[in-house]
């Protein structure tokens, strides 16, 4: 059987961050961080890592983009910078109480009833548009 948006949420966990996000309270704790650690300034931090990886990407061509998680000029660059991007989204959703789990679930059951595989298989086009 396959897992459809429609029975995901009676598998297992699509995404458990729960001892991340445990750890990540520890590592802020410890520094003292919390104080820095609003939901602004974590989307702001959150986007610069973005950033960062973006500019990896930047000036590839599509066939080299698709290879730089292991080209050894870029992979630890690529690994470091959506590790930076994780931290600070499982971080931001700790604190805002956000349960990744379900939101993304819920997300996928969205996209699912937007993007009915008949019509968006194939094609990039807006589900405005399909």
């Amino acid at each position: 059987m396959s897992t459809t948006p429609d029975n995901m949420a009676a598998t297992l966990p699509l995404v458990d961050t729960d001892r991340l996000a445990t750890a990540l309270e520890i590592f802020a704790t410890e520094r003292d961080w919390h104080q820095f650690h609003s939901p602004k300034n974590l989307v702001m931090a959150l986007s610069g890592e973005v950033g960062e990886l973006t500019e990896i990407f930047q000036w590839m061509t599509e066939d080299a983009s698709r290879t730089a998680g292991n080209d050894p000029t870029t992979a630890d660059k690529v690994r470091e910078e959506l590790a930076d991007v994780l931290l600070y989204l499982v971080r931001l959703a700790d604190v805002l109480g956000v349960d990744l789990n379900d939101a993304a679930t819920r997300k996928l059951q969205l996209n699912a009833a937007k993007y009915p595989v008949d019509k968006a298989r194939g094609s990039s086009k807006k589900y405005t548009e399909i």
